[in-house]
């Protein structure tokens, strides 16, 4: 594990102290707060964590290794993460989780790919008596708990920080709505969050719901908005998240652009946080994943052992399928040049050193990164 894991871990550690229950309260029918197996469980326990790409730097660089750290420390170390990525494909999601329940993990952690196409595999778990964890998404299907961060809200803080940003020029020229995947529902509630701050205090020239998150389709639709609207009329960009940000700024400066207009994110990837600190970027939405992890793989275990969530059953959610999910919701934060130190680098995300590399040190020491 490289120095940052190990910060990360640390941090999960600590998270854990904050979120750590009482196991009372009682399993509740919809939903249910126990696991649906029979025979209570020790600590020799196989979790199946699936996520769904790869493309997101979080996924593999910060849930996987958290998760796994954190069931090794509430299990003394002997449970084990059985892991598998869909790299954005729902087919081959479905037919992991169904290889995970024949070979019958205790427990499952889904982020799903599509999560109404995943609501089969969750009612053969649910079958098998597997209790599911939907992570991050809201799984259709009968799951037994949920955590997430509030998707509407980080909808809300972009939104608000888009206007910030244009000030009172919001309305001078169009903005550029690039939204997520149509499969992720997170997608929806960040969209509804957006358009309550934006609609009517903005004009929204080009709007996008862009496939399978990716950066380059992202890329190839704001080419098409500049086209189709003039690259000096674009004021601004909503960006769902930090790797389409990505693409859409490297399209706003293939079109010659003599000063950039806001562009929005989410996620606080590294490569955004640098994009902020040199103003290519203007936000990015901060999520503690060390705290979503530490909850979901601590989800997982309870179930599995057939205890109840106690404090982790904050919230009740309802699925299109499923409702009064017991769910625990986790807040986020407005990331700006402004406040990096208080965030990622107090959290232990990142180090000054990985992101006042020599491209950005400048910028860095502008901002009093040192």
């Amino acid at each position: 594990m490289n120095t940052n894991m190990r910060r990360a871990a640390v941090a999960v550690a600590a998270t854990a102290m904050a979120v750590s229950l009482a196991a009372c309260g009682s399993a509740k029918e919809s939903g249910g707060t126990k696991s649906s197996g029979s025979a209570k469980k020790g600590d020799d326990l196989k979790i199946g964590l699936l996520l769904p790409e790869n493309q997101t730097a979080r996924y593999e660089k910060f849930d996987k290794p958290l998760i796994e750290a954190k069931v090794k420390e509430l299990t003394n170390g002997k449970g084990q993460i059985v892991y598998a990525n869909a790299k954005q494909d729902a087919t081959t999601q479905n037919q992991q989780a169904d290889t995970m329940i024949t070979n019958k993990v205790d427990a499952l952690i889904v982020d799903a790919v599509d999560a109404k196409a995943i609501a089969g595999s969750v009612k053969k778990a649910k079958d098998a008596g597997i209790p599911v964890v939907a992570f991050d998404r809201l799984a259709q299907g009968p799951i037994d708990s949920y955590v997430s961060f509030d998707n509407e809200e980080v909808g809300h803080v972009q939104g608000k920080a888009l206007l910030q940003a244009l000030g009172d020029k919001a309305k001078s020229g169009d903005i550029v709505m690039m939204n997520g995947a149509v499969t992720d529902p997170n997608a929806a509630l960040f969209k509804k969050g957006a358009h309550a701050e934006l609609d009517g205090k903005v004009n929204i020239g080009k709007e996008y719901d862009t496939k399978e998150w990716k950066p380059e389709n992202a890329n190839s639709n704001m080419e098409a908005a500049l086209s189709a609207l003039g690259k000096d009329k674009v004021i601004g960009v909503y960006s769902a998240n930090d790797g389409m940000a990505g693409g859409i700024i490297t399209a706003l400066k293939a079109a010659g652009l003599a000063k950039l207009p806001p562009v929005t994110g989410q996620d606080a990837e590294l490569a955004g946080v640098q994009r902020i600190i040199t103003g290519e970027q203007y936000m990015s939405v901060y999520k503690s994943y060390p705290q979503e992890d530490a909850i979901a793989a601590e989800m997982a275990v309870k179930l599995a052992k057939g205890q109840d969530l106690g404090s982790l059953d904050a919230k009740k959610v309802d699925s299109p399928t499923t409702k009064a999910v017991p769910s625990t919701i986790v807040p986020v934060v407005s990331l700006t040049k402004d406040n990096i130190k208080d965030t990622v680098i107090k959290d232990k995300i990142y180090t000054i050193a990985d992101i006042c590399t020599a491209n950005y040190k400048a910028a860095c020491d502008a901002l009093g990164l040192k």
